[in-house]
């Protein structure tokens, strides 16, 4: 099973593919899409035309993808949210199923901490896929998105534990946290 794991972005859109078909999952690729500086209209077509074509290269079983998260910038977030809708519009056309998780979720999943720092991210993804170098912040983001679904469709997620903080999401499920 090929797993798909997109970190969105209005800028750089990461990604990262896993082989899940072993009991140990294997690395098989990493990067960015990197958008020119054009207007939204076309970074977005730039957005569904890369995961579009990482979809016909790697023919995934599972999409997985970043839930957006508050911003203190408005406009940031909402083109942050468009081009999310743009991934997810993107794997719906090509049939696959969207699974979408936190951030809180996904660092917890991979750091232990969902509180960790993307250096502490970076440094997991490397040791745990026991890759040669460290992936670029964007490319280790979409490579955890990946590990979590995996880790979530194996069952070793626990969605009662939102992570990190005490008496915070603690006995509720991590659909219903709010920072």
């Amino acid at each position: 099973m090929i797993v798909l794991g997109i970190d969105p972005g209005s800028r750089v859109t990461g990604y990262g593919v896993l082989d899940a078909s072993e009991r140990q999952p294997r690395y098989v690729a990493s990067g960015c899409i990197r958008l020119k500086d054009d207007a939204l209209a076309q970074r977005l077509a730039q957005v569904y035309a890369g995961i579009s074509e990482l979809i016909g290269l790697y023919r995934p079983a599972a999409f997985a993808i970043e839930q957006v998260f508050m911003s203190k910038n408005a406009d940031s977030a909402l083109k942050l949210g468009q081009a999310r809708g743009t991934a997810i519009v993107c794997a719906a056309n090509h049939g696959l199923t969207v699974n979408e998780y936190g951030p809180r979720q996904i660092k917890q999943a991979v750091t232990g901490s969902g509180g960790a720092e993307k250096t502490q991210v970076q440094h997991m993804i490397t040791a745990t896929l026991g890759l040669s170098g460290t992936p670029q912040a964007d490319a280790a983001d979409a490579l955890a998105i990946a590990l979590t679904h995996l880790y979530a469709s194996r069952g070793l997620v626990n969605e009662g534990n939102y992570g990190g903080r005490r008496g915070r999401g603690r006995g509720q499920s991590w659909r219903q946290y709010r920072p």
